[in-house]
């Protein structure tokens, strides 16, 4: 399974550079909220338009191997979003080596543009 992450770019440089990613959602790190956000493919879209439609500087649509997580003793949970829909929320740090992709994407007109 493949969890879905959207990330500043600047943050994402900084965490390849560290080997790890820490941030929680946007203006937020894993710290302070206890876990990463995270989006099947389904929702990215709409966490993008509701969470990042403002949002000016490049992103980065990072691709996680949902089972890369796991097995390094990461828990990975479905929790309710607030609105009865249920989210991938992973419990710690993303190691940059379970990131299968981190594709270039942006808003344009409050929508997401991946590629």
């Amino acid at each position: 399974m493949t969890i879905w992450h959207l990330a500043l770019e600047s943050d994402w440089t900084k965490a390849v550079a560290a080997g790890s990613y820490r941030v929680s959602t946007r203006g937020l790190t894993v710290e302070e909220v206890g876990f990463i956000h995270g989006s099947t493919r389904e929702q990215v879209a709409g966490v993008a338009a509701l969470f990042y439609a403002d949002v000016t500087e490049p992103l980065r649509l990072l691709a996680i191997d949902a089972e890369a997580v796991r097995a390094s003793g990461t828990e990975v949970v479905f929790e309710d979003g607030g609105n009865g829909e249920m989210f991938p929320h992973i419990y710690g740090p993303i190691d940059t080596a379970w990131v299968r992709e981190a594709t270039p994407a942006r808003i344009a007109n409050g929508l997401l543009v991946v590629g």
